[in-house]
């Protein structure tokens, strides 16, 4: 059967064969794959299940099937919409909830590096809008599960609020197509009210701030690689993004 290259994937592409989908699998494949199992025996909707592997060693993925942002801009109209907010923060805490209790096996390894121990749940790490499938009735899921890793919730939510709300770099989400830069505060309401967030709104901001130059160090982190060169504007767009969050004022939190 033919295959059809997926578009986005900055360092991990794919293809679609038929309803599945193949991808270059890595050292941290295993655990990521030990999560994606655990969520399909509890019947946890929104995630890919796992198929195995193809005869070139890439894993095999089952298909979401809907709508997806690839590598057009602006973004379509339903990533800037309430009601994406409000399906993710859902979506986040299904997931939180549905791995609170997982413990992976003994010597496992992720992308991020962070070991599990009690109290962590499993993020997704990357549940940004170019992640998410679309379908007639909302948001279908989430693919691209390489970051998934133990966490703390409020830094997976983190991520979501800097992608999806978004509190991203101005000239980042400017080209995406959005501008109500003064809605931002009710629409990080949304997302967290949807989620259920329990925790100090006012000190959230940090989190973010933090998210965002966790993950533009990651990129530095990779000097060296084939992709290096190609991911440096993203850090700095992430950099970026850290400065004009820590210049909200507090009220933006509250």
């Amino acid at each position: 059967m033919d295959e059809q290259r997926l578009p986005g994937g900055r360092h991990v592409g794919a293809v679609r064969v038929g309803d599945t989908v193949h991808r270059g699998a890595n050292h941290w494949t295993p655990a990521v794959h030990g999560v994606l199992r655990h969520l399909e025996s509890i019947g946890f909707e929104g995630a890919p299940r796992v198929l195995g592997f193809d005869e070139q060693g890439r894993e095999v993925l089952t298909w979401l099937d809907g709508e997806t942002i690839g590598e057009r801009l602006p973004w379509p109209a339903w990533a800037h919409s309430d009601l994406a907010l409000e399906q993710v923060g859902a979506w986040l805490r299904r997931l939180h909830d549905a791995t609170a209790d997982y413990v992976p096996e003994e010597g496992a390894t992720w992308f991020t590096g962070r070991p599990w121990q009690p109290g962590l749940v499993i993020g997704h790490h990357d549940a940004s809008p170019n992640n998410a499938v679309w379908g007639a009735d909302g948001l279908v899921g989430f693919v691209d599960w390489d970051t998934a890793s133990p966490s703390s919730r409020e830094m997976d939510l983190a991520y979501s609020a800097l992608t999806w709300v978004p509190l991203h770099a101005r000239r980042v989400v400017e080209a995406q197509g959005f501008t109500a830069f003064d809605d931002r505060a009710r629409r990080l309401r949304l997302l967290l009210d949807a989620y259920g967030y329990e925790g100090d709104r006012s000190a959230f901001g940090g989190t973010v701030v933090e998210r965002a130059r966790i993950n533009a160090r990651a990129i530095h982190g990779m000097k060296g690689t084939p992709y290096y060169e190609t991911l440096l504007p993203f850090a700095a767009d992430l950099e970026q993004a850290a400065a004009e969050i820590e210049a909200l004022p507090p009220s933006f939190w509250a």
